[in-house]
Formats: C-alpha cells, sequence, structure tokens
C-alpha cells in the first residue's frame, strides 16, 4: 500500500471514538431505538471493532466498494447542492475525507482482500455476503473468497442496466456483476417466495404447464434468473426519484431489495461497509431490519443518515412480481389469457400487456366462396 495511503489510514483509524465503558465503538449517527447506526472511517478498522462484528452477529453483507476507476464519489465542494452539508462537515470540526480512487493496482486489490476478510469474518454462519463489482475485479474476488476463505459461490447475477459509457474501442459495458457467497457452517436465509416473478412462459406463451407446476412455486411464478434488468432496475440518475443529490454513484432501491428480501428476515443484522447515498439502508430500514454502515467520507455519511432515518425508501415493493418478459406476449384464446390472470393475478404483472397479449390473429388464406 502507498504510503500516503496507509497514512491517511491511520489518521481515520486514530479518530475512531470509543465509549467510556466497555470500548464499543460510538456510532457517527444513529436512531433513536438503536436500529440503524452509522460509523464515520475506514470499514476495515470498524469492522475490527465492531462488538457485532467480533462476535459474527452479522446475517447479510451488501458491499460496493470503490472500484478504483477514478471516480469522485465523495468529493463535494464543487456540488451546490451539498454545500450546506459541507459547511455543516466542517463546523463539527471533523476532517473532510475523500477517497483516492486511482490507487496503484496492487494496493487495490491488497485492500480489497482484506476488507471482504473482515466482512467475511462478521458474518454468522450461513450468514450471506452480496458484492457489487465490475468485471476488472470480479474474477479476483471469486477466486479469492472461494480458494483462500473457503467460502462457497451460491449466485452469480448481472445487473444490468441500460445507458453504459459510450466507447467506440471495445462493446459497451452495460453490466455490474453480483456475487453471492455464503458462510459455511450455518443455515442459509433463503426466501425466494419473497421475490418471485411471472414466468415468461405464463404471460407470453400462455403455456398451461405452468399453470400447475410441481417445484414448489406458485402457478405462473419463477424466481428471477441471474441477469437482472427491468423497469426499476436501471441507473439512478437525472430526476429520478431515488436520486440522492450530488453523489456520484447509486444503486437502484429494486436491486436492494431483492437482495435483502431473499436473504434476510425481519430483525436480522444487514451491514454495509461502504455506505455511500445510503440505499442498503434505506431498504434495509423499510423491512425492519437493523442495519450498520460504514462510509469513508463523513459528509457523505451525514447525506445518508438523512435518507434513511428522514427519506426512506421511496419505490417500496414497486420492482416485486414484475414480469422481465423481453418479447410481446404471443396470440391466445381468451380462456388461455383468463387462465394465466387468475393464476397470477393482476397485481403480479407489470403491464397490461404482458398478461393480455395481442388481439388474437385471423388465419390468412383464400378467402372461402360466398
Amino acid at each position: 500500500m502507498s504510503p500516503a495511503r496507509g497514512a491517511a489510514i491511520a489518521e481515520v483509524g486514530s479518530r475512531l471514538s470509543t465509549s467510556a465503558g466497555g470500548g464499543a465503538l460510538k456510532p457517527e449517527r444513529a436512531t433513536q431505538d438503536g436500529r440503524v447506526r452509522v460509523y464515520a472511517g475506514d470499514c476495515r478498522q470498524i469492522l475490527a471493532g465492531l462488538d457485532e462484528a467480533r462476535k459474527h452477529k452479522v446475517d447479510l453483507v451488501f458491499a460496493d466498494p470503490p472500484f478504483n476507476w477514478s471516480r469522485a464519489y465523495d468529493r463535494w465542494e464543487t456540488t451546490g447542492a451539498k454545500q450546506a452539508d459541507v459547511a455543516k462537515v466542517r463546523s463539527d470540526g471533523a476532517k473532510y475525507d475523500t477517497w483516492d480512487d486511482s490507487i496503484p493496482r496492487e494496493d487495490y486489490i491488497t485492500f480489497t482482500h482484506q476488507w471482504i476478510k473482515g466482512c467475511v469474518d462478521a458474518l454468522r454462519p450461513g450468514g450471506s455476503l452480496w458484492i457489487n463489482i465490475p468485471d476488472d475485479t470480479a474474477a479476483e474476488i471469486v477466486v479469492y473468497v472461494k480458494n483462500t476463505l473457503k467460502i462457497p459461490l451460491i449466485n452469480w447475477c448481472i445487473w444490468h442496466y441500460r445507458f453504459g459509457q459510450n466507447r467506440a474501442s471495445a462493446f459497451i459495458n452495460s453490466k455490474v456483476h453480483a456475487l453471492h457467497f455464503v458462510k459455511p457452517g450455518g443455515t442459509p436465509t433463503w426466501n425466494p417466495e419473497r421475490v418471485l416473478e411471472p414466468s415468461d412462459r405464463a404471460t407470453t406463451y400462455f403455456d398451461p404447464r405452468t399453470l400447475s407446476k410441481k417445484d414448489g412455486m406458485p402457478a405462473g411464478m419463477r424466481l428471477p434468473m441471474d441477469v437482472w434488468y427491468g423497469q426499476y432496475w436501471g441507473r439512478v440518475q437525472g430526476n429520478n426519484k431515488e436520486r440522492r443529490p450530488g453523489h456520484d454513484n447509486q444503486l437502484p432501491e429494486a436491486y436492494l431489495e431483492r437482495v435483502i428480501l431473499a436473504c434476510s428476515n425481519e430483525n436480522d443484522l444487514v451491514l454495509d461497509p461502504f455506505l455511500g447515498s445510503g440505499t442498503t439502508g434505506a431498504v434495509a430500514h423499510a423491512y425492519k431490519r437493523r442495519f450498520i454502515g460504514c462510509e469513508f467520507s463523513r459528509a457523505n455519511l451525514l447525506s445518508a443518515f438523512q435518507r434513511i432515518s428522514e427519506i426512506g425508501m421511496v419505490g417500496k415493493g414497486k420492482a416485486l412480481g414484475q414480469s422481465t418478459a423481453i418479447f410481446k406476449a404471443r396470440a391466445a384464446s381468451d380462456a388461455a389469457i383468463a387462465r394465466t390472470r387468475d393464476s397470477i393475478g393482476a397485481a403480479s404483472t407489470p403491464t397490461a400487456e404482458a398478461v393480455a397479449g395481442e388481439p388474437p390473429k385471423k388465419k390468412r388464406g383464400r378467402p372461402r366462396k360466398s
């Protein structure tokens, strides 16, 4: 690790405050009931000091780390919408920290291994670790977690979004990897019934076989495929209602909603080592999970905590039960359409077109003689 980065981390670690009693870390902000706590500083050192992490009490970790793409994740000085928050940070006398997102590759890999190891240690046996990561480092993470930490990979999903960065030297990148690992030694939490979507066989092809399934899933429904996309799954930008002003990068609520509902239960403890704009915390809090977040930038932390505690999740449930079919519904009889509607329910269907289909087409042929 570079000397400059090492010195910065040491400085952050030295200012982590502790209570006078048992030496537990004091959160930068917390809700009155203590169900949401957020800590400022380097997540590696925060995790080492968290009582729940030392005792392996975390049920679910979701991590969206810096990608080392030279992004300005927490440089707010030029963002007008954040000037009040920045002023508040400085008035509190805290150092205004920014993350160096262009460190040498070997330092970045070391950093990646360290925070992953801290997260895995924090998990209970059977707990889930989800990592949102681009092509650059996905393979290295999988190899490290599987071969070195001996944690099995359960799902390798893709978050697909439109409007990737334009380029002419290669195909336009429009995805990020969503890697799901489960720590051995305990019973994993897996709630497929919470994240089901209508099957293409039901909404597009009106196949009666999907209405009498034998796999334990409700009629006409299925688990989502491992490529995630849809109406509520795009990049959060512009005038999107989920958008937090000034944040450089933000995941859609639908992404965290699927992960949190599938891999945790009410009152479980969810941890995000890179709090960012606070999406994980907002969704976890909305679904009655306890939440701990870590954030290097205190300015980001204040904005995220305000979102979690005052604004909350703005699209709760909107993405659930939505069809991801990409083809128009086939022509079908009124009876077939009615069967599908009765089985999966109109509320489980994203649009009327997905179930209703197109009117049956008349067969082409020579006209009959009268």
